[in-house]
């Protein structure tokens, strides 16, 4: 019995000295991989493997409107790490994204200023202990999404402060090179929206004297680099690079890049109105009216994001259909009126579908010679509409036309 006890040992002894070379082996690579990755990363957080990899699975579901998912991968994260400015930098931006579908909405303007603030605090202790061009970095970004939300509210002197701190954080920013693609992301909007402002804000040009000049192609050409290169700022850049691209009439790649980005993010409801958008500027009929339709069937489901400002889109465009392709008046009525309707609970009424709609009742009118109801809705056009606008031009024309058809009625 002792003989087989000593041989059990033995054994036991002699698996376990085959062994602990192994785990000692196994221990001393998962060091080398740790140091690895913060020789890697430098000590900076967001360049982490990890990080990323659990930032992108809640960012994803943020761009995707599916908050609480996102909100409890963000609050796991401010547990992990909550010294970091990361978690409430992320925080805050699903609150702007909350804004996104309908800018005028102010609900959650408070926490986005909170957890920016909170973001802020904590990176300016980083900076100061440390001088870590993260930090600056957070800040520069913090700063901008502050600027960006008070130039929405036309809170322009708030806007150009945080503006003027955003820049100064960023050439902080610069020291770090590997974050290259996420800067360039701020130098992309700054060249580019620095002749935006300049063209049509003219009572802020005298502000533009406090900033360093720009290049508006440069500008495009840096938030393209950055839609495709960067990690944390390409949807970001994508979502600004819509609005550019509309802008400057674009429309080939504004169609592109909103089929992309819709099909990345199916549930999300501005990117997908700008892919109806786009298939309609583009005359991809079937495929804009296949996308109004589903915008106005997630409406009526309420589903997350969906409200007028998507529904404005999509009305417009089938009721532009509906009268132009198909000559059926009576949906294009309906579709038209139901357009206006949702301009006007959004306090709407100076955008182009809005305009457009009462210029569709108007010649619906003329045609069914209801005389009086056309120079009623061409003289809201005329009201509401920009004097320089295709649709001023037409309800002038289309006014005089209804004047002396009625009075020939007469």
């Amino acid at each position: 019995m002792a003989t087989k006890l000593r041989s059990h040992l033995s054994s036991i002894a002699l698996i376990f000295g085959l062994l602990l070379p192994s785990f000692d082996s196994n221990a001393q690579w998962w060091k080398k991989a740790d140091e690895a990755e913060k020789e890697r990363s430098k000590g900076m957080l967001l360049l982490t493997t990890e990080v990323q990899t659990e930032a992108t699975v809640a960012i994803n579901q943020m761009y995707n409107f599916h908050f609480p998912e996102a909100e409890r991968e963000f609050n796991y994260l401010k547990i992990k790490y909550p010294d970091h400015p990361l978690p409430d930098f992320l925080l805050g931006l699903m609150q702007w994204w909350k804004i996104v579908p309908n800018t005028k909405n102010e609900v959650y303007d408070d926490r986005l200023i909170e957890y920016m603030d909170q973001s802020i605090d904590k990176a300016e202790k980083i900076y100061d202990e440390t001088e870590n061009p993260e930090a600056a970095f957070f800040m520069a970004a913090a700063y901008a999404f502050k600027g960006r939300l008070h130039a929405e509210r036309k809170h322009w002197t708030r806007a150009t402060l945080a503006a003027k701190n955003a820049l100064k954080y960023l050439e902080y920013s610069r020291n770090f090179a590997d974050f290259s693609p996420e800067l360039m992301f701020g130098d992309g909007l700054y060249n580019y929206y620095y002749f935006f402002i300049k063209q049509n804000f003219p009572l802020l040009r005298p502000v533009l004297w406090l900033f360093p000049k720009a290049d508006k192609s440069q500008g495009i050409s840096q938030l393209e680099k950055v839609s495709y290169q960067a990690f944390y700022t390409r949807t970001e850049a994508r979502y600004f690079l819509l609005q550019i691209y509309g802008i400057e009439n674009m429309n080939e790649k504004a169609y592109g890049m909103a089929k992309y980005t819709s099909e990345t993010f199916p549930d999300n409801p501005y990117f997908h109105r700008y892919y109806a958008r786009s298939a309609f500027l583009s005359g991809n009929m079937e495929e804009a009216t296949s996308l109004a339709k589903e915008i106005l069937r997630r409406l009526d489901q309420h589903q997350v994001g969906y409200e007028a400002t998507s529904g404005r889109y999509a009305s417009y465009i089938l009721g532009y259909y509906a009268l132009y392709v198909y000559r059926n008046q009576s949906e294009a009525i309906n579709y038209f009126k139901q357009c206006m309707a949702f301009s006007t609970s959004t306090d709407a009424m100076d955008s182009g579908y809005y305009w457009a709609s009462l210029l569709g009742l108007a010649r619906i009118s003329y045609q069914q010679q209801n005389y009086d109801q056309a120079v009623d809705y061409c003289k809201q056009v005329l009201e509401h509409a920009e004097k320089k606008s295709a649709q001023y031009t037409e309800a002038k024309k289309l006014l005089s036309e209804s004047k002396k058809a009625r009075r020939k009625k007469k």
